[in-house]
């Protein structure tokens, strides 16, 4: 898959399918591409990643048909212009509250390379010489915007959100969204799983995709999407290679009769 193909996905409400991708191992990227993916997710902004890192990984995975969305460390449009650059398919920015930060990020991704105050014309509307504009158009293609939704300010603003011109998704960031809630990690309360529905909801009748990067169980990741999420970031490389060979060593152990000890580090990760 491309690109083009996923937002194309994404826009019609199909479900698509990616992880969290923290190794930057170069043995990793053939066999992430078994897994049945449609994309992988690349965090820039929690995890120590350089820039020749992230950008060597995107052009792989980029090539090896899972286009790579990339968080940027913040809602800045420079930021994700320079993530473009460096191969991303994708931008995802986080903690994003206004309709404005939308807007100046719809600037850098669908009108890049222009800046400055052309930039600002063009985004209020003024006109734009037909060359000029069909050159826009036909880049702006192969590029999704796509925000954070992880606060109660956000979830306020979503009607104003989800109307910018060129949004692609929203996503759901369930452990900041939980403690804006009052109730952090509580991901199965109530009012934290009627915020992720309302969020789900609003988005996809605004033709805008739906999202939600979870790694907790089956069960609760179906539930996010009888709940109307289409676009679903499951777990991370490092937390499934983690509760896996948690789970093997424990069973070989009980096999072998070995007492089962409680071994530091057992606490389980999270992003």
């Amino acid at each position: 898959m491309n690109a083009p193909h996923l937002r194309q996905r994404l826009l019609a409400g199909e479900p698509v399918f990616g992880t969290l991708i923290v190794s930057p191992s170069p043995s990793w990227p053939d066999a992430v591409s078994r897994c049945g993916l449609d994309f992988v997710f690349i965090d820039t902004e929690h995890v120590a990643l350089d820039r020749t890192q992230w950008s060597w990984m995107c052009r792989t995975y980029s090539a090896l048909g899972l286009p790579p969305l990339v968080r940027i460390p913040s809602a800045d449009p420079c930021a994700a212009t320079m993530v473009l650059d460096g191969g991303a398919a994708g931008v995802v920015a986080p903690y994003v509250e206004t309709a404005r930060q939308v807007q100046a990020l719809r600037g850098a991704v669908r009108f890049r390379p222009i800046k400055g105050q052309r930039l600002d014309q063009i985004l209020d509307a003024a006109p734009v010489e037909p060359e000029l504009d069909a050159y826009l158009q036909h880049n702006a293609g192969d590029r999704m915007l796509i925000v954070n939704i992880e606060s109660v300010p956000a979830i306020n603003a979503l009607d104003e959100i989800v109307a910018v011109p060129g949004l692609d998704a929203v996503l759901v960031g369930p452990h900041d969204l939980s403690c804006s809630l009052g109730l952090p990690e509580r991901y199965d309360h109530p009012a934290f799983l009627a915020a992720c529905e309302a969020v789900f909801r609003k988005a996809r009748a605004a033709g805008v995709g739906a999202g939600i990067h979870f790694w907790g169980g089956v069960e609760q990741q179906v539930r996010f999407l009888q709940m109307g999420a289409n676009l679903l970031i499951h777990s991370a490389d490092i937390i499934l290679f983690q509760k896996h060979l948690q789970s093997e060593l424990e069973s070989i152990r009980q096999a072998a009769g070995l007492r089962l000890e409680n071994h530091a580090g057992r606490r389980e990760l999270s992003i």
